[in-house]
């Protein structure tokens, strides 16, 4: 039904002579081992905050292209106003916009890029133009003609250009626009900084004509020797005989794919449970007749029991950290592996088995990471305070980031919870909103948790009352509570009790204090590392007496940048919760949660 009123609507929508786009295509299932061009490095860019270079002075799109369209000077005399000249700035890419250049720390807009290359075609062929992310409305041309949109600022996607792309030279230009927006995903406001750009890598991806487009290979629900999981070709040739192989285990099975190109698989194997003692990764490979690709995957099982969490059958408890993808050091965007190992070693480091990937989902290099060093993660989509959620189209923008976020990491074990939200007001709409949300999230994938952060209340001066309607839809219950920084002094902890109406496990998701690095004072003067130590004096206390925890995520790892913070001399756009500095210096809280955290890894 949904595809149909669609299709209707592109077709009205053509005949009224509006544009309909090209909406990316479904994505390829582990773009970095296909056979790829690279199209990372310095792109050609143009600042347009008014749009110029596609909207005529009545905000109409340019009949022309403008500067999608790629056009050169004709002569000498030709007066072209929206053209890429050869000395035009550049940007890296990936990489924000915000860093690079101090002239655009602020800057909300449009910016232009352009990137060209060489590419010899080869017959039998299928291309697809590859995007980990673009903050947060881009539109892509290939040699001047628009290949399509796509919206949400953390999520991969891609465009085929089997016949776009040219024998020869070729130009990709992608008009990137960060400005925030109240129907949006995440809405106008939030508590981090809006970093625009190409943030994440940009590449060519070279596959066959019939491709394996996407496999999920997994452990059966509630089965530590099972592997059970599908596989989905693309292509003219879609019926096939595929093998899946985990070589060290010995354990393979063969299926073949229907018409559509689907197969669902099972199969025994003796195999190491991944873990945070022991994050054991196979290599894992899917070979159909016209295709292969290989992985790094590991098994594990994650389940509730009443209000216990099961990791490959056992209780578990959560000893987590957030993280923002912020850069250490450099500030930015997080993109690469290096930045991505400093932040996991610093929580690694703190005690942690678990971190919460906050508020949006990170850069496949974070999850992958989090696969080889023993980190269990909750994932998230930018579903955050604010949204609109009567507004048809918010909710289709969020469960497309929600499917494009599971739909790329839905083999990494690391991954146990999918979170549906943060921090969102309480009303019908916004329930029917998230339960949908939750839903989806099971359709898409059933062997993993589904959470939500959610905000409580008091039900008398020293019980907090977890019963938020939404936690019918969940499998763990998230609570970010403030006690000793927005609520109430450190001390107010100590006689506050927690209760729920559900018989779930829940992690407090987020809490804290703020404080810069070097600041110093007595644990009754705000902004100082003492006050904030106190505060995680007395939270330590009060988490350890809920009898229905089991898990915590400490608001934050590390400072990052924040438009909402302009405490001057203290704060100065700056979010100073992190128990470490932007430049990894340690304050005094980080001791006091990390020797909590030692005290339960040892038990």
């Amino acid at each position: 039904m949904r595809i149909s009123i669609l299709a209707t609507l592109a077709a009205l929508l053509l005949t009224a002579g509006i544009a309909c786009y090209a909406q990316p295509t479904g994505l390829v299932q582990n773009p970095s081992a296909r056979l790829n061009l690279s199209l990372n490095g310095p792109w050609k860019t143009i600042v347009d905050p008014y749009q110029a270079g596609y909207y005529d002075f009545h905000l109409n799109p340019l009949r022309d292209g403008g500067l999608g369209a790629d056009r050169v000077p004709a002569n000498k005399s030709d007066r072209l106003e929206l053209t890429f000249l050869p000395n035009a700035n550049t940007l890296q890419v990936p990489g924000d916009w915000n860093t690079q250049k101090l002239e655009f720390l602020w800057y909300e807009g449009t910016i232009w890029y352009k990137r060209e290359f060489d590419y010899a075609k080869k017959p039998g062929r299928r291309l697809f133009l590859w995007f980990g992310a673009a903050n947060y409305q881009a539109i892509v041309f290939l040699n001047g003609q628009k290949l399509g949109q796509h919206e949400g600022g953390f999520t991969p996607f891609q465009f085929e250009v089997t016949g776009a792309v040219r024998n020869g030279a070729n130009a990709v230009i992608v008009k990137v626009d960060d400005q925030r927006h109240a129907d949006a995903v995440p809405p106008a406001m939030t508590d981090w900084w809006n970093y625009g750009g190409l943030t994440r890598d940009v590449k060519l991806i070279d596959v066959p004509d019939t491709f394996i487009q996407d496999y999920f290979v997994q452990l059966e629900k509630g089965s530590l020797n099972r592997i059970a999981g599908w596989v989905r070709l693309d292509g003219s040739q879609k019926r096939q005989r595929v093998s899946i192989r985990v070589p060290e285990s010995g354990a393979s099975t063969t299926v073949d794919t229907d018409a559509n190109g689907y197969a669902h698989f099972a199969f025994n194997a003796t195999l190491t449970p991944w873990s945070p003692e022991n994050p054991k990764l196979y290599d894992v490979s899917v070979e159909a007749e016209s295709d292969r690709v290989q992985d790094r995957i590991g098994f594990r099982t994650i389940e509730t029991s009443g209000q216990k969490i099961l990791l490959n059958g056992k209780p578990v408890f959560l000893r987590g950290v957030s993280i923002h993808a912020e850069a250490p050091f450099r500030a930015g965007r997080v993109f690469s592996e290096a930045d991505a190992r400093v932040l996991l070693t610093w929580a690694k480091e703190l005690g942690c088995n678990f971190v919460r990937l906050a508020h949006y989902p990170h850069d496949e290099v974070m999850t992958r990471m989090a696969d080889q060093m023993g980190l269990l993660v909750w994932s998230e989509v930018p579903v955050y305070w604010a949204i609109q959620w009567e507004n048809p189209a918010a909710y289709a923008n969020a469960e497309r980031q929600l499917t494009e976020m599971i739909t790329r990491d839905h083999n990494r074990a690391s991954i146990v919870f999918w979170s549906m939200a943060n921090e969102t007001p309480l009303g019908d709409a916004r329930l029917k909103f998230l339960a949908s949300m939750a839903a989806k999230a099971r359709e898409l994938d059933s062997t993993r948790l589904i959470t939500a952060a959610t905000l409580v209340h008091y039900s008398d001066p020293t019980t907090i009352t977890v019963d938020d309607p939404l936690g019918q839809y969940l499998d763990v219950l998230g609570c970010n509570e403030y006690i000793g920084w927005y609520d109430g002094p450190p001390s107010k902890a100590d006689n506050i009790v927690f209760k729920t109406v559900y018989d779930k496990p829940m992690v407090v998701s987020e809490f804290g204090g703020e404080a810069p690095y070097g600041r110093h004072g007595d644990e009754d003067t705000a902004w100082t590392e003492e006050f904030q130590a106190n505060v995680y004096r007395h939270q330590i206390p009060m988490l350890r007496k809920i009898p229905f925890l089991q898990g915590m995520t400490a608001w934050i790892l590390m400072d990052f940048r924040c438009p909402r913070r302009p405490l001057a001399g203290i704060q100065d756009y700056y979010n100073r919760k992190g128990l470490l500095s932007d430049r990894g210096e340690k304050k005094q809280a980080y001791y006091v949660l990390r020797d909590y955290y030692r005290s339960l890894a040892a038990r």
